[in-house]
């Protein structure tokens, strides 16, 4: 379970502003990449929320919301996207860097320190400590997790109105079974991610 042993060690350092950076959706074949930095109020977090708090990816869509409903009032929360011409322009890694940025930006107050998923960060105005699964270690990153799966599926549900059929209020763009099948009787939108090799293949590229 994510406790705040990094956030502590920061603090050691001298650092007091620590936020928490995740991204969501690097994997789908549609839709934007969406990335939160969130900043704890360590004073004002009750127990159960601190409890709850954990990678997103193990958590029910139900229990993920409620903790982001949750989260609202007691951290400072930034998140940013790149969308799908950016992520077909740049590449996805260099479009998680840059949702990752504009999350940071998004904050409204510069951190002293950033705790970020995995072996690869943005570069920031501050110092940056990449933590592999860091989802499942800092309570700050499980934070950042949560808000940006929940802010992500919610981006998937609405161009789901708009491009009715392929499922992604379900599989948020993931290429399921319904998601191949719509594209093999629908086709591709401007919503698809080109760049990927499902999607090239399809378009004959």
């Amino acid at each position: 379970m994510p406790d705040f042993s990094y956030e502590d060690a920061a603090l050691a350092s001298g650092h007091d502003l620590i936020c928490g950076i995740d991204e969501a959706g690097r994997g789908p074949w549609a839709g934007p990449v969406a990335a939160a930095a969130v900043i704890l109020d360590r004073a004002a977090l009750p127990p159960g929320l601190v409890e709850g708090l954990d990678d997103s990816k193990k958590l029910k869509p139900a229990r993920r919301r409620e903790l982001f409903d949750h989260l609202q009032g007691v951290a400072v929360i930034g998140v940013g996207l790149a969308d799908v011409a950016e992520i077909d322009e740049l590449n996805i890694l260099a479009a998680t860097m840059l949702a990752m940025t504009r999350a940071v930006e998004g904050l409204g107050v510069p951190p002293d320190v950033a705790l970020i998923d995995g072996n690869r960060g943005p570069n920031l105005d501050c110092p940056v400590q990449c933590v592999v699964k860091g989802d499942g270690k800092s309570l700050s990153i499980a934070a950042a997790s949560i808000v940006a799966k929940v802010t992500r599926d919610r981006i998937m549900a609405d161009l789901a109105v708009s491009f009715p059929g392929y499922g992604w209020e379900r599989n948020a763009g993931y290429g399921t079974k319904e998601h191949q099948g719509a594209l093999a009787t629908r086709g591709v939108t401007p919503e698809h991610r080109t760049s990927y090799a499902p999607i090239r293949k399809i378009l004959g590229l």
